[in-house]
């Protein structure tokens, strides 16, 4: 047997056998989808999907000094249609280098308040914070949270390769740390839906169906939208995968949420 399969059957049989009692609060099942970087008008072109299905979403944007007049309307566009404006960072750097090298000041001068600034002067108040690359530790996380950021989200990765060969892919469903428990956690990781993550729509079906039964928050995120199999220098989803995704929602009577909201629900 595969160290694949093998991964999965042990997952498998965890499930089976744990604990499996009832969620206290079923009305709470919901999935958080999120988007990083700086794709605004592949973004703003999605808003008639959202609109579709009534979901609001939330955008990580970084390099927000390079963000022109048409860049700003777009983003007050999203934001005017209920989704969240996050923040991904000034220069999108190595969070743990800069700030061992630099120290917290010098860390939070060169990534996080030139950035800040930008957005704030054009009328844009992030308080939810996605680490670039999904790089951060403790430390970095204390400093954000000191910052004022009410969640942090980092990455998660349903299959990962070394040298070219793939070591795993486990089903969305076995990864727990994608489900937000509603524990108002403020350090979260969220599952990347992009082409590289070679997800099925039945796999993404049965993660859905999870947060339904457990009454827990499903976390994804993607980058570019896209309409074909992305070229050498794209990343990004597929739109109609994404589309799929949305409609299962909806079908299973799932909320979306936005980052910031999950940890403000409260009992």
């Amino acid at each position: 047997m595969s160290f694949h399969k093998l991964l999965v059957f042990f997952l498998l049989l965890i499930s089976l056998f744990g604990c499996d009692t009832p969620p206290k609060h079923p009305e709470r099942a919901g999935v958080a989808l999120s988007f990083d970087d700086h794709f605004l008008k592949e973004w703003a072109a999605l808003i008639p999907l959202f609109r579709k299905y009534n979901a609001q979403v939330t955008f990580f944007i970084n390099c927000p000094d390079s963000l022109s007049a048409e860049d700003i309307s777009l983003l007050r566009q999203l934001q005017n249609e209920g989704h969240e404006i996050g923040y991904h960072g000034t220069i999108h750097g190595v969070s743990t280098q800069m700030i061992q090298d630099l120290g917290v000041e010098g860390y939070l001068n060169t990534e996080i308040r030139p950035g800040l600034s930008y957005l704030n002067k054009a009328g844009f108040y992030p308080t939810s914070y996605a680490h670039p690359g999904g790089n951060h530790n403790t430390r970095v996380d204390s400093v954000l949270l000191t910052s004022g950021f009410q969640i942090l989200r980092d990455v998660a990765l349903a299959e990962r390769h070394y040298k070219g060969f793939k070591l795993y892919h486990i089903p969305p469903r076995y990864l727990p740390q994608i489900y937000y428990d509603f524990d108002q956690e403020r350090v979260v990781d969220a599952l990347l839906i992009d082409y590289s993550a070679n997800l099925s729509q039945e796999e993404m079906k049965d993660a859905l169906v999870k947060a339904k039964e457990k009454g827990k928050a499903v976390l994804l995120f993607g980058h570019e939208p896209l309409s074909a199999p992305p070229t050498a220098t794209q990343y990004g989803f597929d739109i109609s995968f994404m589309e799929k995704i949305l409609a299962t929602a909806q079908e299973l009577n799932l909320k979306f949420y936005r980052m910031s909201d999950l940890p403000n629900v409260k009992d």
